[in-house]
């Protein structure tokens, strides 16, 4: 059974989401502030298949708690946000979480989102397992990426899959509805930047000047290209 890990201040909050997940065949532990979500997070984090943090808690923040999260695991993340300021969104991706819902929503929603997420981490067993580019190694069996020297690159579940469906489809251009919906599983609104600020942060990462940038190239009108030739091997 999967297990989510949830923080959140309001004892309400907290019964329903418990109640409503685990109707929907969830294993769910609550936290009502910081100080207990760590501790949970330290005994059971191996074993968590996702994390709901609140951003507003009585003894820190949800940022604090995403950083906190993503310096130890990749366990997917999604952030509750009573704010509409797009600045937390933003702030929220940059740490490394993979989605946001704004309050108030319905638990039907958060569910879809959940749903989605996950199955976007469900590890893809295919023939082609390994996709090659100027000195890079996306392994797509153990979820990961290597520079030229064999190190990882440092990146979130959802930077992962939007590489993943970049080098999987070199030289087309994709426009921004596409990438959301296969990267988040819902088409991004006219003023929703978290899709720039999640390439931006991909850029950074594979050492690719964000001004002239080499392998993920702004098309503008149309979306974006990845121009890095690609190889693929099964070995």
């Amino acid at each position: 059974m999967r297990r989510i890990l949830i923080v959140d201040d309001d004892q309400k909050t907290r019964v329903l989401l418990k109640a409503y997940l685990e109707k929907n065949n969830y294993e769910v532990i609550v936290s009502h502030n910081g100080e207990s979500f760590l501790a949970e997070l330290h005994a059971c984090g191996d074993q968590l298949s996702l994390v709901i943090l609140d951003v507003m808690l009585p003894d820190t923040d949800g940022f604090a708690l995403c950083k906190e999260v993503r310096s130890r695991s990749n366990v997917p993340i999604i952030m509750l946000t009573a704010s509409s300021d797009e600045t937390d969104r933003i702030v929220g991706l940059e740490l490394g979480a993979d989605d946001y819902i704004a309050k108030p929503y319905s638990p039907r929603e958060l569910l879809a989102r959940i749903k989605a997420i996950l199955r976007r981490y469900a590890v893809e067993v295919q023939a082609a397992r390994y996709y090659r580019f100027v000195g890079f190694t996306l392994d797509t069996v153990e979820r990961k990426v290597m520079d030229s020297a064999g190190e990882p690159v440092a990146l979130t579940g959802l930077d992962f899959q939007l590489l993943k469906y970049f080098v999987e489809h070199p030289g087309v251009v994709l426009d921004r509805g596409l990438l959301c919906e296969e990267t988040r599983g819902r088409d991004a609104g006219p003023l929703d930047r978290s899709l720039d600020v999640q390439i931006s942060r991909l850029r950074l990462r594979l050492n690719d000047d964000g001004k002239q940038p080499a392998l993920i190239k702004t098309v503008r009108g149309a979306g974006y290209v990845f121009s890095a030739d690609v190889s693929v091997s099964s070995a």
